[in-house]
């Protein structure tokens, strides 16, 4: 477990690994300026320590005289910076050499190596961002559709937290006028008192539950779903995955039998990231690799979040289809008649009456592609599209402290209406406030710390 010394100056390199125009390597702590005084010889020949705020100087990093790299050195002074500490961005070329050259001496000269996450865990601890904004910036790194990046971003600038404090004043509020009835012990809580109480247990749990409800949303535009493509062999699985990516990603060829492996692809669907998995025909193994290949089909299926079936509308119904209609009847599923510009044979009533989500498309012309997509997205909210002005939780950790803030203030509600002792409902009015406070991060644990920031990249 690490010990937070916040006296430390720390360093790490915070691009990516490889090649690229520009690498930064940054320094966050008391003695930034002075470790990069040490190691940065700048073209006007002034001082590091006495460069100010939110100011770029160019110069060269040097090391016993040798020129190391041709740099922008960035400054940004406490507390108008990310970690509210002195902080210095070498702005280095962006091969990985001269980065970690530059990385070296700011060690040498006095910095720490910085651990996972530990640039924004400080802007946490020195109070620049709550937890729970701490927590949206790895959203933001990791978002992988435009909707979880709009939601991150939204988290970030605070939404989240000012609905927390909102909640949070509100039930303070009442725990004034509980802890007044509380020191009269000998008199029970007036009926005006009461109501008002009753009144604002309602407003407050209306509010958790309208932060509950995005909470559905918001966790699947944050992770995701895993959609699996199933179906015979030839009956276009292959086609269609390509047609959901717009590339040729799958060999399409008339012989059955094309796809001998799982092929694993992630794209965007109406904002939802989606991992979609191409699967070998369901058939009766001529082999052993068609065997294993079918094998790792169904162990696909059986994990899928969703599971797409295609049929051949061409043909009619046969055992093959039967088989796999039974082994996919309790999971979330969408069949999708393929082939439509060819003469239908299929029995469309039969597949109607066991899928309630039915589509008919031509994936080879990408005909009715848009009503699949609609189908896939009503499917996964179950009818839950948020609307604009919906907060969406998308973390499960804050999902949770709010199903345990709302289940005590239910609680608080029963003891107020049954008239039990006012210390009853006092403590269950704090210990759901010890719930917000934890998403905000007013009440927290090492543990958790680790938990979160152990996430994070180096750098960050």
């Amino acid at each position: 477990m690490f010990k937070d010394n916040l006296e430390d100056t720390i360093s790490a390199i915070s691009t990516p690994p490889g090649e690229g125009g520009i690498g930064i390597v940054r320094i966050s702590g008391p003695k930034a300026l002075s470790i990069a005084g040490r190691i940065f010889l700048p073209a006007d020949k002034k001082k590091t320590t006495d460069f100010k705020g939110y100011t770029m100087h160019y110069g060269k990093i040097v090391d016993n005289g040798k020129i190391v790299d041709e740099v922008i050195l960035s400054v940004m002074r406490k507390p108008r910076s990310y970690t509210r500490e002195d902080v210095v961005e070498i702005n280095c070329h962006g091969g990985i050499l001269a980065l970690r050259e530059v990385l070296d001496l700011t060690l040498k000269k006095g910095a720490r190596l910085a651990w996972p996450g530990e640039f924004t865990r400080r802007a946490f601890l020195n109070g620049r961002i709550d937890l729970a904004q701490a927590e949206a910036v790895i959203d933001i790194i990791r978002s992988k559709t435009d909707s979880a990046l709009k939601i991150s971003l939204g988290q970030l600038s605070g939404g989240l937290s000012k609905e927390i404090n909102k909640l949070r004043k509100k039930l303070l509020d009442i725990l004034v006028t509980m802890e007044a009835n509380i020191d009269f012990p000998d008199e029970s809580v007036p009926e005006q008192d009461a109501a008002g109480m009753l009144q604002g247990f309602r407003a407050i749990e209306t509010q958790l539950n309208k932060l509950l409800e995005g909470a559905f949303c918001g966790r699947i535009l944050r992770e995701g779903i895993h959609v699996v493509i199933c179906g015979k062999p030839n009956v276009g699985k292959s086609s269609l995955l390509n047609v959901l990516l717009k590339k040729e990603r799958s060999i399409v060829t008339p012989v059955a039998g094309t796809t001998r492996d799982a092929i694993e692809e992630a794209l965007d669907i109406k904002g939802i990231p989606v991992k979609i998995v191409d699967t070998a025909g369901i058939l009766k193994p001529r082999d052993l690799i068609e065997q294993k290949a079918v094998q790792r089909s169904r162990e696909h299926i059986k994990l899928a979040d969703l599971v797409i079936i295609l049929f051949d509308a061409s043909h009619r119904l046969d055992e093959g289809d039967r088989r796999l209609i039974k082994e996919i009847k309790n999971k979330p599923a969408i069949a999708v008649i393929n082939k439509i510009d060819l003469r239908s044979r299929i029995e469309k009533d039969q597949i109607n009456r066991v899928f309630q989500n039915v589509v008919e498309i031509c994936a080879r012309k990408a005909k009715n592609i848009n009503l699949l997509e609609d189908a896939l997205c009503s499917l996964v909210y179950k009818g839950k599209l948020h609307s604009p002005e919906l907060m969406l939780v998308s973390n499960l950790r804050h999902a949770r402290a709010l199903k345990s803030a709302r289940k005590l203030i239910h609680q608080a509600r029963a003891a107020l209406t049954g008239k039990l002792p006012p210390e009853l409902v006092a403590q269950s009015l704090k210990d759901a406030c010890v719930y917000l406070d934890e998403i905000l991060g007013r009440s927290f644990s090492e543990d958790l710390l680790e938990r979160i920031f152990t996430d994070f990249c180096i750098g960050k």
